[in-house]
Parts: structure tokens; sequence; C-alpha cells
């Protein structure tokens, strides 16, 4: 009698735990991630180039790859600016969620920076202290020739968090790095791959006076000159997944995405106004 009520007990246990675990899950892809991108998180093609396993933040969405030891794609959602006080840069961090975690040390000698994709300044200031701790989380890191990091990178995140937030009420954002086929790698931690490009997706939603969103794509490569204007780099987000392999947008109405996705119109987000401002750094 005890055996069988010791097996009833492990089968319920088992079953519970299956379902607690199952709802976990659904809550994950169902709830929690949709609501940290617009209209569907980016996909990729089934290769391992783009095999990702998507971690959740507080203020951002990333899909690493742990092939190419980079984000392939960080989604988040501009608010309005919350903290005027920003303290210290915190220290990067390995993420303990990565099963071969790159380590802040690994970007040493390698005359890259450790480029943030969330940016630190724009989270911290919108999401507060403890959401930019997390943009400095290793899975948010990718390789940035210093000249791009701090000129015109920065240049196109300053636009972002000091101009495009007062302009526009809503805004998401993607954006991640480009690569080559067969991308150069770090001589000491050839894990971590090097990319070519990067890219950056700006999104206002429609209202029901405009149902189709505007979009505002960019990709910009490391060799990227850091006076140029930001007009320069502007393409349309057909031409980001085509570099990337990805797909964005996936649950706007096919219409309305192969509308918006194919077209460019810099001039619906008055970046001219913004396009050749000076670096801070």
């Amino acid at each position: 009698m005890r055996k069988q009520l010791s097996f009833k007990n492990i089968a319920l246990l088992t079953l519970l735990t299956a379902a607690i675990l199952g709802s976990m899950w659904i809550f994950e892809v169902k709830v929690a991630r949709p609501a940290m991108s617009y209209m569907g998180v980016p996909k990729g093609e089934h290769d391992l180039k783009n095999l990702v396993h998507i971690l959740r933040n507080r203020a951002y969405l990333v899909g690493y790859s742990e092939w190419l030891g980079n984000p392939l794609w960080v989604t988040y959602k501009i608010i309005p600016k919350q903290y005027s006080h920003i303290r210290h840069r915190p220290p990067f961090k390995a993420d303990w969620r990565s099963p071969f975690p790159v380590e802040p040390e690994d970007y040493r000698h390698s005359h890259y920076d450790r480029g943030h994709m969330a940016p630190n300044y724009l989270i911290a200031s919108r999401y507060g202290r403890a959401a930019q701790e997390e943009t400095f989380l290793m899975t948010n890191i990718t390789p940035q020739k210093s000249r791009l990091n701090q000129k015109t990178w920065q240049r196109l995140e300053e636009v972002a968090a000091d101009y495009f937030s007062k302009w526009y009420p809503e805004i998401w954002v993607i954006t991640g790095p480009i690569f080559d086929p067969d991308p150069p790698r770090f001589k000491l931690h050839p894990r971590i791959a090097i990319p070519k490009a990067f890219y950056k997706i700006f999104i206002r939603p429609g209202t029901p006076e405009d149902p189709t969103p505007k979009m505002l794509a960019f990709i910009v490569p490391q060799t990227a000159s850091a006076k140029a204007s930001l007009m320069k780099f502007v393409v349309s987000v057909d031409t980001v997944e085509a570099a990337t392999g990805l797909d964005f947008n996936s649950e706007l109405p096919d219409p309305i995405e192969n509308q918006v996705e194919a077209q460019s119109h810099p001039e619906q987000w008055h970046l001219k106004r913004v396009a050749k401002l000076k670096a801070r750094y």
C-alpha cells in the first residue's frame, strides 16, 4: 500500500511539475516575449549561424548566438525619460544563462571595444539602475571598433535617446551586428566572431488616424567615418533582412509589412535635423 501511494505521489508530483513548467513556457513565449518586441520576435533562417536562445531582461530582449559569441538581435522600447541622475557605469559581467559564457576579459588585446546593443544611457535613463546593469551582461555585447563605438554609433544612440524620444511618444528598436558568411574571430578567443557592420531599426507603431507604422533602418559599417551624416547609412528594412537572414515584424499583415519594409523615408523622422550632430567623445 505504501509503495502504491509512493508511486502515486511521484506521478502526481511529475504531473504537477510538468504543468508548472508548461505554464511558465506558455507565459514566456505567448505573453512575456511578445510584450517586449514589436509585431513578433525576430526570426532567423534555420541554420547554425542564426540559431539563438532568447534571453529576457528587465528592459530588453536578446537573441544570443553561442556559435558567434554575439547577440544577433536586441529589441527594446524607448519610453519617456524617467531618471535624470545616471550613476557610474557598472562593470561588465558574464551572463550565467549562457552555457559557454563570454568573459569581459576575453576582449583584452582584441583591439575592439565591448559595444552595447541595448544602450547603457538610454536604458538607465528610462528603466533605472537594475536595468542598466543588465546592459553590461556580455550577451548584450559585440565587438566594435573604438572609432565606431565612440563616434558614429554613439551619435545614432544619442539621436534616439535625446531627439526621437521627444518627438515621438512610442518607439521600438531592433538592433544587432551583421557578419560575413565566414567571419573573422578573435585570435585568443575564437568563439567571438567580429561583425563587419551593425544595423538599427526604429519603428513608430500606427495610430487610429494613420494605421501604417513608420520605420527607419540603418546599416553602419565598422569603418564608418566619424563625421559622416547619418543620412549616409539609411537603408530599407528589407536590406537589413537580406544582410542578416532575419525576418522582422512577421506579425504585421503581409501587405503592410511588404510596403513599409521596402521603403526608406528618413524625412518622416526629421533625420536631417540631427544627422550631423557631433559625437560626445
